[in-house]
């Protein structure tokens, strides 16, 4: 029963994103070669690998880009509480994230709009769809 309800809770709130990416034949057929030889268990594993060993590459030019351009790292959760917060400070936010924003179904399109002054997310921006509506010239 436990693993049931790990997995519907693993549906509810994932931790990654789905994309989709053109191969030529010729990579293809040497990944599945690879995944054939017992190196990786699926495409998707050597995909993975692959992408995860190109950005550890290029991580001290990311980290310097994180910082120069102030981003936050990981998974911003914004609900009512923060943005009635913000307002009753006079404050606008100014969203900045490599991850994940996720939007609290609690927010409201109006407290959204007079709060959040922009949103910029290299990753995934999870809300309603009338608080993205209300935030879409905002949405960088």
């Amino acid at each position: 029963m436990a693993d049931k309800d790990r997995t519907a809770r693993d549906k509810a709130a994932p931790d990654s994103e789905k994309i989709t990416l053109n191969l030529g034949y010729v990579d293809l057929g040497r990944i599945d070669l690879l995944v054939q030889e017992g190196f990786y268990a699926n495409r998707s594993d050597f995909i993975r690998t692959a992408i995860r060993n190109q950005l550890s590459r290029e991580g001290e030019v990311v980290a310097r880009t994180i910082e120069r351009h102030t981003f936050d790292l990981g998974l911003r959760v914004l609900d009512r509480a923060d943005l009635e917060a913000a307002r009753a400070a006079g404050a606008r936010l100014h969203v900045k994230v490599i991850g994940l924003v996720r939007i609290s179904a609690d927010v409201d399109p109006d407290l959204a709009r007079e709060t959040i002054a922009s949103i910029t997310v290299l990753g995934s921006l999870q809300a309603d769809a009338a608080v993205r509506a209300a935030l879409a010239e905002r949405i960088h």
